[in-house]
């Protein structure tokens, strides 16, 4: 029988705790039944992700598991270019929007794909910031009047890869970010005989927020200041090449979360475009660059994993500035082009985790040892216990940290055996949990007794790698919502922190989002040894490309889902991509898996004929070793048998 605490519990209390209506944007809630579902479209129709995931295993793709909705990816995508249209229209503005989706956020055939396919009705292009990028671009580029917007470092080939560009009508504008790059440009230009589109990318003095700032300023490592500018100019006029310079870039940075830093730098960009295009040039694009947040914790300030504006007033006034700011100059208002690759693909994928262990500290405190002699010190710490009306929750804190520490000195000067260190540590865990849970009950917490749920949390162990999947929580310290994909109609109480199977201690969860502040654990549901599924959002912005080869896990298994056009709430997977086999990640650090083999058989053999193992076994063995090479990375978690997980 439930008991009344649990029955009570609602899914509408989890929609809340877990911040989905804060951050899911419409598109990520909790249905009756206590899962988490997904509304691609934001139009009612929803897709149980607990029910992507069981398919997907159907499939023989297990977690962890990258989740696509490419339905929210064109979504996104056509939501951008209706902002700036409706902005566009509202204000009278005479230019259009001309978005471009950067590439480097992330480059994977599928994303771009879709990305492409859904701007086409708005002429949407692409940005690249890499030579291999703008191959990607030049290929995947449809129709001529969307923009290529190549920005980064630029070696000759570069160049004369948008040269080519050119040459087949497409709208190809090289990006001056070094003045050493436009002599090459002249160079290259006058060699092929293909006249180029440049525009020139500023040094703004406004100066950037968020994790991201330094990419403005002086000590940016892009843009050119204002002597620059006009040793630039200067040089293109004298090359004949005055009506190559089209556009004005800047940018202030990814996941900008001050809608005032952004209508501060546009204004100063569009005097910059103003003064060139009254120079004479006949301009035509201001690049108001990226920096379009994602409101990561829901809580819609200007902390740097938030925003203080939505996509609708971020298109409002960017038209608006850019507009008075010409009118008052009396220039032509220019196309806008925009940047934005995070605000686009982050909300479109997620990475799910099984969790698969429980590491507790209660384990341990339930059968208190008891040694033959009690030292002074365990006595002392029972009597804390015991006696718990006697002292505030803060002296007692304070009184047991000391008591511990001098155990662990008395132990290492010898004085303390085993069995009272651990009747000591074990004593000390139990006062805490007890100033816990009055702590729970009561008003005020001191800082010091805010520490203690994190030092209380337990590890939930997820198969999967932070290095791999969520490289800027462990780079960046990026916050991603963490919710539990199902059993949401039931009360969570664990406090805990979630750790990967890699082998270094930081690899691992322990900043959660919080309305108010960051938090240090996520409240979770006991794991009864059954599967327990948890969904980290918002991850479809650099998570995919950035990951590396740490402990040679490689990708994970990924599934791209679409909504089924005739009914209401069922979907279907259209791609289904295996993640990386032993095989594929030790090829990629230099070793040729044959080799591998023949290396072991080699050594098998050796120890059968010291009678080391029997030939029988020896055979068993070598069929085992090379059988792992066409085996998954991550852990293969078998219930009921093999690995289990711990309750």
């Amino acid at each position: 029988m439930k008991s009344k605490s649990a029955t009570s519990w609602s899914a509408t209390q989890s929609e809340d705790l877990y911040g989905f209506k804060r951050w899911g944007a419409g598109h990520f809630g909790v249905d009756a039944g206590g899962f988490v579902a997904v509304q691609p479209l934001a139009d009612g129709r929803a897709i149980r992700l607990m029910d992507v995931v069981t398919e997907a295993a159907g499939m023989g793709l297990k977690a962890p598991l990258v989740i696509r909705f490419q339905d929210l990816l064109r979504h996104r995508v056509v939501q951008l270019n209706e902002v700036f249209s409706r902005a566009i229209r509202e204000e009278g503005y005479k230019g259009d929007y001309r978005g471009v989706f950067p590439i480097k956020v992330n480059q994977l055939r599928e994303v771009v794909d879709e990305v492409v396919a859904a701007g086409k009705e708005w002429h949407y292009g692409l940005e690249a910031g890499s030579k291999p990028e703008l191959m990607v671009a030049l290929a995947m580029h449809e129709g001529g009047k969307g923009l290529i917007i190549c920005n980064g470092y630029k070696d000759p080939d570069y160049i004369r890869l948008a040269l080519l560009g050119r040459k087949l009508g497409k709208k190809i504008i090289l990006v001056v970010e070094q003045l050493s790059e436009l002599d090459e440009i002249i160079r290259l230009a006058a060699e092929t005989g293909v006249k180029p589109l440049l525009g020139l990318r500023v040094k703004l003095q406004t100066r950037g927020e968020g994790k991201w700032a330094t990419s403005t300023g002086d000590n940016a490592k892009f843009g050119l200041n204002t002597a620059e500018i006009l040793f630039a100019v200067e040089r293109l006029r004298k090359a004949r090449l005055s009506s190559a310079l089209r556009l004005v870039h800047f940018h202030i940075g990814s996941q900008v979360p001050n809608i005032l830093t952004i209508k501060n730098a546009v204004v100063e960009a569009a005097r910059f475009y103003c003064q060139l295009a009254q120079m004479g040039f006949p301009m035509g694009y201001l690049d108001v660059g990226g920096g379009l947040g994602i409101d990561y914790d829901g809580s819609r300030t200007n902390f740097d994993s938030s925003m203080n504006y939505s996509m609708d007033e971020y298109a409002r006034d960017v038209v608006h500035n850019i507009k008075e700011i010409c009118d008052d100059a009396g220039v032509d208002e220019p196309d806008i082009v925009s940047e934005s690759g995070r605000a686009v693909v982050a909300p479109h994928s997620l990475l799910v985790v099984e969790v698969f262990e429980r590491i507790n500290k209660r384990e341990s405190l339930g059968q208190q040892h008891r040694p033959r002699e009690k030292h002074k010190i365990v006595t002392d710490l029972e009597d804390m216990l015991k006696n718990k009306a006697r002292l505030g929750r803060l002296e007692r804190y304070h009184d047991a940290v000391q008591k511990k520490e001098e155990a662990f000195s008395l132990f290492s000067l010898g004085y303390l055996d085993l069995e009272n260190r651990a009747a000591a540590e074990q004593i000390f865990w139990q006062i805490c949990e007890q100033i816990g849970r009055e702590t729970d009950r009561s008003g005020y917490v001191p800082e010091e007794l805010r520490d203690l749920k994190k030092l209380l949390a337990d590890q939930y162990v997820g198969n999967f790698s932070v290095f791999q999947s969520l490289l800027d929580h462990w780079g960046l310290d990026q916050l991603f919502p963490v919710a539990p994909l199902h059993r949401l109609n039931e009360k969570p109480t664990v406090n805990a922190v979630l750790v990967d199977i890699t082998c270094d201690s930081d690899g691992k969860i322990d900043r959660f989002i919080d309305l108010q502040d960051v938090k240090d654990y996520i409240t979770l549901h006991p794991l009864n040894n059954k599967p327990y599924y948890l969904g980290i959002f918002l991850t479809g912005a650099y998570q995919d490309i950035m990951g590396d080869l740490h402990n040679l896990f490689g990708r994970v298994n990924e599934v791209h889902v679409f909504l089924e056009n005739d009914e209401p709430n069922d979907f279907y997977i259209e791609e289904a991509l295996a993640g990386s086999r032993v095989s594929d990640v030790i090829e990629g650090v230099q070793y040729q898996w044959e080799e591998l083999c023949r290396r072991m058989k080699q050594q098998i053999d050796h120890a059968t004929k010291k009678d080391l193992v029997k030939p029988r076994e020896g055979v068993r063995l070598l069929e085992f070793y090379e059988s792992q090479m066409s085996a998954k990375t991550y852990l293969n978690i078998e219930r009921g048998g093999g690995r289990k997980p711990k309750a």
